[in-house]
């Protein structure tokens, strides 16, 4: 549904992104993650035909960015960090202009504004002057001028920036609720946020795609098995010395009935060497699994040299 190759915006000899390659599939949510500066926002422009590209290709939708520009817009809802919408209008009156400019059919104005209202959760709101919502609903009313025209991607620049804490749930809820009728990109640094609503995240960083993939997967690979948890029925201490003894472990930490198993790079096949040990040791194995990192290390990890300690 989003296709990029070697896109590159350059501003003089400073490149904002350079040669960022990523794909996105039909009905997934994907978090786009880096610090600020880290040409978050610069891709979302490019990628919704608000700005061109130095060099490389974009396509949305199967249409390509910059010689299909008209056709990509028609299939894309953009919610840019700060809502574009006028406060001195009433919400279903901006809705039905934001229709209009989208070419929605005539027929369908009155449905594709009730639905956008539905799903947005503005029902209450409807005839209101949006000047006098909170910060909440006018991110609501944003983000159903997204999707008043019913777009097959949606691209969401830092959509719970300012909110309390009480909003930035609403709009995660309402976010997690397009998946699957929706391809989602969203562009956010917060962490917490991206956890919460996406399936996959691509980490930038400068400029550069750093790394890509499900957060299971990233943090496991990030950790690369060097610590293990050995959760077990009878931690005893002639055990834990045992498996100390292999060759190739590094220390063992005793939580109670978690061991927290540390070992030394491409040692991988000492896991079966653990569990051996405990089993013959008798100390009743339950569970036996690679130590995952949360996303705030690698996020360290990919962004800084902080989280490089693994």
């Amino acid at each position: 549904m989003i296709e990029v190759s070697d896109l590159t915006k350059a501003y003089g000899p400073r490149a904002a992104i350079q040669n960022l390659n990523f794909t996105i599939g039909k009905g997934e949510i994907v978090g786009f993650l880096g610090p600020n500066g880290a040409g978050k926002s610069t891709t979302m422009k490019i990628l919704t035909g608000f700005m061109p590209a130095t060099s490389g290709t974009a396509k949305v939708a199967g249409f390509d960015v910059f010689s299909q520009a008209i056709d990509v817009k028609r299939n894309v809802g953009y919610l840019p960090e700060n809502p574009p919408v006028y406060m001195e209008m009433i919400v279903e009156d901006y809705l039905e202009y934001a229709a209009k400019l989208h070419d929605v059919e005539r027929g369908k104005l009155r449905s594709s504004i009730s639905s956008a209202i539905e799903r947005t959760g503005l029902t209450g709101v409807r005839k209101r002057i949006i000047g006098n919502l909170s910060k909440g609903y006018r991110q609501r009313v944003g983000l159903a001028q997204a999707l008043v025209h019913n777009p097959q991607v949606l691209i969401l620049d830092e959509p719970t920036v300012g909110l309390d804490p009480v909003q930035i749930i609403e709009i995660r809820e309402l976010i997690k609720g397009l998946a699957g009728h929706h391809t989602v990109i969203l562009s956010s640094h917060i962490l917490p946020e991206v956890t919460a609503t996406c399936q996959r995240i691509i980490v930038i960083n400068k400029g550069h795609i750093v790394a890509q993939d499900t957060i299971e997967k990233l943090t496991t690979r990030m950790r690369q098995g060097l610590l293990f948890n050995l959760q077990v029925k009878n931690a005893s201490a002639g055990g834990i010395n045992a498996i100390k003894s292999i060759s190739g472990v590094k220390s063992v930490g005793n939580e109670g009935s978690k061991l927290v198993i540390e070992i030394e790079p491409n040692q991988s096949e000492l896991r079966d060497r653990i569990i051996e040990i405990a089993v013959s040791e008798k100390m009743g194995v339950l569970e036996f699994a690679p130590e995952k990192l949360s996303l705030e290390e690698v996020f360290l990890q990919l962004t800084t040299n902080e989280g490089a300690h693994s």
